[in-house]
């Protein structure tokens, strides 16, 4: 029976992990193949097939991309909306779990229940954009941070977080004198590092990718963030290479070689933080899901 159990956990287990290989190559192929074009030179870009690596390096798409100022113009809109927002999301949804994990708040399963309904009911595209520009922050950073501020998933995964803590500690803290602020920023905060890295994880890269409202509440176009600039680059065909520069060795630039390292450009930077959270993402949530 054990021998039979054994061979069959061996099983499952090596079909789980050529499931998550098989996934993680069809996750990977498409991100190799955009680098690969955007270090291609035109010639090579013209007649290419499916190659994991390129055969010639060419930085000219980059040299492109670069040199054209709209692009780091949005790049500084959407580092700032990323921090700001993510700073804003984090505050306000601790400030809210917290109140909500204690079993002693007056209506507590109401409250509850009100964050729980805002997750299957809306107010709609158009009360949004009316509300946004009635009280008169359309065009700003603030449109793009405050509507989406605080997420009832992340609230009530953070409830559940706080929830799981021992009381014993709080319990200790309120005999030495400590009110329920002073608890949550020199108790609760400095243990709870591992939902604060999901929800900090989860706001960062929403916002980071995040185009849609910025397409509708922002007409400027130095105010743009910079996934809606690669959006016009990729979608609406807007040649970068002859905005960005003149002449014969302008035209030289393949059109999908600059597409391609726009589109690695913006990817990145995200990239590059996402792999150092993800730990704590995994068990931020795991551990905010236990309880309810």
């Amino acid at each position: 029976m054990t021998s039979n159990r054994t061979l069959s956990d061996t099983l499952f287990m090596g079909f789980v992990y050529i499931g998550l290989g098989a996934l993680s190559i069809t996750t990977l192929l498409p991100l190799l193949q955009a680098i690969t074009i955007s270090l291609s030179p035109p010639d090579v870009v013209n007649s290419y097939g499916f190659h994991l690596l390129p055969t010639k390096l060419d930085f000219s798409g980059y040299e492109r991309v670069f040199q054209y100022d709209i692009i780091w113009t949005a790049y500084g809109n959407t580092i700032m909306r990323t921090l700001l927002g993510t700073a804003i999301t984090l505050v306000l949804t601790f400030l809210g779990a917290y109140p909500l994990s204690k079993r002693t708040l007056p209506n507590r399963k109401l409250w509850t229940g009100v964050v729980v309904l805002t997750m299957f009911f809306s107010g709609g595209m158009i009360p949004s954009y009316l509300l946004i520009r009635n009280i008169g922050i359309m065009n700003s950073i603030w449109a793009l941070v405050l509507p989406g501020a605080v997420s009832a998933f992340m609230l009530l995964i953070v409830r559940n977080f706080i929830a799981a803590l021992p009381e014993s500690l709080e319990e200790s803290a309120k005999i030495d004198g400590a009110n329920d602020i002073v608890v949550l920023f020199r108790i609760v905060l400095p243990l709870s590092l591992p939902i604060i890295a999901t929800v900090g994880l989860y706001s960062g890269v929403s916002h980071w990718n995040a185009w849609f409202d910025s397409m509708i509440y922002i007409q400027d176009e130095h105010k743009q963030v910079l996934q809606m600039i690669l959006r016009r680059i990729l979608l609406e065909g807007q040649d970068v290479s002859a905005e960005s520069g003149s002449g014969v060795h302008a035209q030289a630039v393949n059109t999908e070689t600059v597409k391609m390292a726009a589109l690695v450009v913006s990817v990145l930077p995200i990239l590059c933080v996402y792999p150092f959270l993800q730990k704590y993402f995994v068990k931020g949530t795991l551990m905010g899901s236990i309880k309810g």
